[in-house]
């Protein structure tokens, strides 16, 4: 098609071929410069010329936005791009991806430590324990719920003051001055609470979106050893010689499934989440067995010794024991059914339905016997301190506690089948009886407590 000079007026009346699907008008003035027209009338300025031995082209721009001025410097710019051997279709894309990732790096850098910590939990939740799941979100919880017993309501969390923080903004300066204010409060938890972030920190330098924003000297241990107390080893554990009044404030509590619950912290060593996560179904009163979940091993199966026993078949028989007739229509007048609970340290006030909070209890408990106070982790202690005095072997208390074998023989070399650990399980439970001046006697097959007097 000739070429002419593009004015205002011959752009407004070019038109399109009826025969064909698009025309293309060329200025006579500026080299490469063109106006494409469709059959629907559409009307766009756009450059083409060669490169590289083949047709290069561009489209500027609609009509109605581009002036006939504008539209010949632009032509002019990229032919002196082609002139060169420069593709501007290249250098176009180069810059919008450049835009691009200009955009997606501000994005980046606006991360807040609350929206990674609530990815990270989700994506690291299947391989945690539900304990450790609990302590993620017990930390960074902002509080202000109301408590689940007592008045108030909850506190926030450690961490709750850093989440509206970007992780660019976690510096060490920053890291420092909140431990220096949180351990002031609470320094187990806010060790808790650093030992995570650390952990939570290394998982961001795995994830592109997240590498690098984190300052690298901001959660180093020099930090916690400069800010928080010294960690002070706990020893709460009850003694030979405070067994018996342990066991007679124990016995006397009203609820059996707490009563049990405590003894069996002692009588076993298990972990109190262990302990409380025990269902029937893991419980084998044929071949006097425990199947414990093992946050360890995943699990590990130990003896059930004979006062042990004689306890959960009581709290078995309790928890079998249908209600009467006027609970039971109470309950079908509220479309519910009743049926035996799966928990062994069952509960019908918690939301899960097995025991919660045994701290206050315990704490009752020894108050009353005139002992210390021993946390549930103590009664922990406990069970691998008096395992001493019947001289149970370090090897056989670390399997049933569930420790990690800690030297070679025992990783790979010593697996003890449960019979062997009955045998000085069983041992280790007559003495702390004795001590205890319990007595155990077997009556019908079934064994049954005699308390003391």
């Amino acid at each position: 098609m000739k070429k002419v000079n593009f004015t205002a007026e011959r752009v407004a009346g070019f038109k399109c071929d009826a025969d064909k699907q698009q025309c293309i008008y060329w200025d006579g003035k500026t080299p490469g410069l063109g106006v494409r027209v469709t059959a629907a009338g559409t009307k766009s300025y756009i450059f083409e010329t060669r490169l590289h031995g083949k047709t290069l082209r561009i489209t500027i721009g609609d009509v109605r936005t581009w002036t006939i001025g504008n539209a010949q410097k632009q032509a002019t710019e990229l032919k002196s791009q082609t002139d060169k051997g420069i593709d501007p279709r290249q250098q176009r894309a180069e810059k919008q991806a450049a835009a691009e990732a200009a955009k997606l790096e501000s994005v980046r850098r606006a991360a807040t430590l609350a929206s990674a910590w609530a990815v990270y939990i989700e994506e690291r939740r299947p391989r945690w324990s539900d304990l450790n799941y609990r302590d993620h979100l017990d930390l960074s919880s902002p509080g202000g719920q109301a408590k689940k017993r007592g008045k108030g309501t909850t506190e926030p969390g450690p961490l709750a003051s850093l989440l509206p923080l970007k992780l660019a903004e976690l510096t060490a300066d920053r890291i420092g001055e909140w431990m220096r204010i949180e351990s002031a409060k609470r320094p187990s938890r806010t060790r808790l609470a650093f030992n995570l972030l650390r952990i939570f920190a290394a998982w961001c330098e795995a994830k592109a979106e997240y590498r690098g924003l984190i300052d690298a000297q901001a959660l180093s241990t020099r930090i916690a050893r400069d800010t928080l107390p010294k960690k002070q080893s706990k020893t709460d554990a009850l003694q030979r010689e405070q067994l018996a009044a342990w066991f007679s404030a124990v016995l006397r509590i009203s609820n059996p499934v707490m009563s049990t619950y405590l003894i069996g912290l002692l009588l076993t060593g298990a972990r109190r989440e262990e302990l409380a996560g025990l269902k029937w179904g893991d419980v084998d009163f044929q071949w006097r067995s425990l199947t414990i979940r093992d946050k360890v091993e995943g699990h590990r199966v130990i003896p059930l010794t004979p006062f042990l026993a004689s306890r959960l078949l009581d709290l078995k028989r309790v928890n079998e024991t249908p209600p009467n007739v006027r609970q039971l229509r109470r309950l079908e007048g509220r479309g519910e059914h009743w049926e035996p609970s799966r928990w062994v340290f069952f509960s019908k006030t918690s939301a899960d339905g097995k025991l919660a909070a045994p701290n206050a209890a315990l704490h009752k408990a020894c108050t009353i016997a005139g002992v210390p106070p021993v946390t549930l982790h103590g009664m922990r202690r406990s069970f691998a301190s008096l395992a001493e005095w019947t001289e149970t072997p370090t090897g056989v208390v670390a399997q049933i506690m569930g420790h990690k074998p800690s030297a070679t023989a025992e990783k790979h070399y010593k697996v003890r089948p449960l019979d062997l650990l009955r045998v000085w399980h069983d041992k280790l439970e007559a003495w702390m009886l004795a001590q205890a001046n319990v007595k155990l006697a077997s009556e019908a097959s079934e064994l049954r407590l005699i308390a003391p007097a």
